[in-house]
């Protein structure tokens, strides 16, 4: 591979202890898109992984269409599977997270686990119980669930309260089914507003952790979301992964770049909002959450493939370089008082208002002082410009 800039060895060169992690479908992509044919040759699963573990990456995730395509034989099958697993002993790479793909095959045209017709909602039962014994395989421990054909065009087609006991229905078996089978996996549902269905069901990180709550086995199952999703909707991605975090059911999540109001880009890591990026690293690296930083994102179509590798190495390295403003933040001494005037108006550290007689008695009794709380501002401008500052290098 020609060495670029992203290749040299410097602060910012990723190492597979930072837990950097690509599906096969990421750097895999060929650039085809719905108006246009393949840019790019097909990249095989023995390559991705030589040339990740060339650029520092911890991982390798996968659909399981992605390692074996739909119609391989048994033979096919093993053969692949042999190969996988040799240039995974070579490399050290690992395969934190497995998925599959209901959505490719026309079968699922109307969805999966919700279709409206039962045999597909078993047949899609069947393909992720060998998907998951597949993952199993090499040694994953979360299973993400996107259901990206979950959902209608129009409601005239099926209930949306029966689609969702359907949706329920097929991950309380799947549960009991990773119970049966002692894999352990932590389930991980990935939410969509839309596309390629005009609405797909559990669109948000909301609307997935109130389904949650309602399974058979909650505490197997949490959150991947995704930044391209939630900025589709125009929502603040951090905010939904905070909820997800405190509630203990961030899982996985996945790293890519998204223009709000578009379809599904899936652009390199920083490439759009980067100070909306900052923050989200910043609370993934404050909260130091262990889990994997997993890019599911893919070059753009105008590249060959040096472009594909130059697309990872640059999310990695856009990451690391926002770990080392988020450190540079958190020592800033002006950027620091701002913050601890904040957190003084907060009240003691860690301090929750619990109910008690006494203490609704003593708020009710409590004399404010209103004109001065009206008159205080919060120095938010000055805080959001020096952000700016330490961002664009000049601090």
């Amino acid at each position: 591979m020609t060495p670029t800039r992203s290749t040299k060895q410097d602060a910012y060169t990723p190492r597979p202890e930072h837990h950097f992690t690509f599906g096969l479908w990421t750097v895999g992509n060929p650039g085809r898109d719905p108006f246009g044919e393949p840019t790019r040759p097909a990249i095989g699963p023995v390559e991705i992984v030589h040339k990740l573990a060339e650029l520092g990456a911890y991982g390798v995730n996968f659909h399981d269409d992605d390692l074996v395509p739909r119609g391989s034989s048994s033979t096919e099958r093993d053969r692949i599977v042999r190969e996988f697993r040799k240039a995974l002993e070579e490399t050290g790479i690992k395969v934190p997270m497995a998925t599959t793909n209901l959505f490719g095959d026309p079968v699922f045209r109307d969805g999966a686990f919700t279709s409206v017709d039962a045999n597909v909602r078993r047949h899609a039962l069947q393909k992720t119980m060998r998907a998951m014994d597949l993952g199993k395989e090499f040694g994953a421990e979360t299973y993400v669930f996107w259901g990206g054909r979950e959902g209608t065009e129009t409601n005239a087609s099926k209930d949306p309260q029966e689609a969702i006991k359907w949706f329920r229905d097929a991950i309380n078996f799947l549960s009991e089914y990773s119970i049966a089978q002692n894999y352990n996996y932590k389930f991980a549902l990935e939410p969509k507003p839309n596309e390629p269905r005009g609405d797909i069901f559990l669109p948000t990180i909301g609307h997935a952790l109130a389904f949650i709550y309602t399974l058979d086995h909650p505490e197997m199952v949490g959150l991947n979301p995704e930044i391209a999703h939630d900025t589709m909707a125009g929502l603040e991605f951090t905010h939904g992964v905070a909820q997800a975090m405190e509630a203990g059911k961030l899982f996985h999540i996945d790293l890519n770049a998204q223009k709000p109001g578009r379809y599904d880009q899936d652009h390199r890591f920083g490439s759009e909002d980067l100070k909306a990026a900052f923050f989200l690293v910043k609370l993934l690296e404050d909260s130091k959450w262990p889990g994997m930083r997993h890019f599911d994102s893919h070059a753009y179509r105008t590249e060959d493939q040096q472009g594909v590798w130059d697309f990872a190495a640059g999310s990695m390295r856009t990451y690391l370089i926002l770990k080392e403003k988020a450190a540079q933040f958190n020592q800033d001494a002006e950027i620091q008082a701002l913050v601890g005037e904040l957190a003084a108006r907060g009240g003691k550290p860690g301090a929750r208002v619990k109910y008690s007689s006494q203490l609704a008695q003593s708020i009710r009794d409590e004399k404010f002082d209103l004109e001065g709380l009206r008159a205080k501002g919060y120095g938010y401008e000055r805080l959001d410009q020096l952000t700016m500052e330490l961002l664009l290098g000049v601090r």
